[in-house]
Formats: structure tokens, sequence, C-alpha cells
């Protein structure tokens, strides 16, 4: 009976060192959970902070850039406007006639036009 009793004994010591054991592990596991949640948070604010930081930098690249832009390329006075829409439309109205030269259905699209032109100013000079 000694023997169970010594043995019943060391089972319940046994018993104690592992619920204390247990007990020193969870404490540890809440420990780590509690300074992970803190570094996850550092991390989140270190996060918006630089997306903070970049999203200024970005507005004022954008300034910069606008800035440049304006200098480098002043707004054109109106008669450059009127004259660029011209020649764009004129542009425009002659390309039927290069389309048909270069695909090789019709001549030189100035040739007759040019003469044309010469003669008029020949007579308009007399």
């Amino acid at each position: 009976m000694t023997s169970l009793f010594a043995q019943e004994i060391r089972l319940s010591k046994r018993h104690e060192e592992i619920v204390s054991q247990r007990l020193m592990l969870l404490q540890q596991m809440e420990n780590k959970l509690g300074d992970q949640h803190t570094e996850k948070a550092s991390q989140l604010q270190t996060v918006e902070t630089a997306f903070k930081r970049n999203l200024s930098l970005l507005k004022d690249i954008e300034a910069a850039e606008k800035s440049l832009q304006t200098r480098i390329h002043p707004i054109p006075r109106p008669e450059v406007v009127s004259l660029e829409t011209r020649y764009w439309a004129s542009v425009e109205e002659y390309i039927p006639k290069w389309e048909r030269f270069l695909l090789g259905k019709a001549p030189y699209p100035f040739a007759v036009e040019n003469q044309n032109e010469a003669e008029n100013t020949i007579q308009n000079e007399a």
C-alpha cells in the first residue's frame, strides 16, 4: 500500500509540474501575442505615415511637373492657334488625295494644282 501511496504522490507532483508548465507556456503565449499586436500596430502606423508622405511627395512632383510644363510650353498666342487649326484642316483636306497617290491609284496630287496656281498668279500679276 505504501508503494501505491508513493506512486500517487509522485503522480500528483508530476501533475503539478505539468499544470505549472502549462500555465507558464500560456503566459508566454499571451505575452508573445501581445507583443505581436503591438508590433503590428506599430507597423500599421509606419505604413500609414509612409503612405501619407508618399502621397504628399507625389502631389509635390505633379505640381512641379505642371509648373515646368507651363514654362516649357507656354500657352500659344491666338494667331498661332488659328494658324495651327487652319494647317490641320488643310492636312485633313488633302489626306484623301495623298492616300490615293501613296496607294498607287492616282498621280502626284499637286501637279495640276500647282500649274493652275502658277497660271493664276501670273495672270493676277499681269
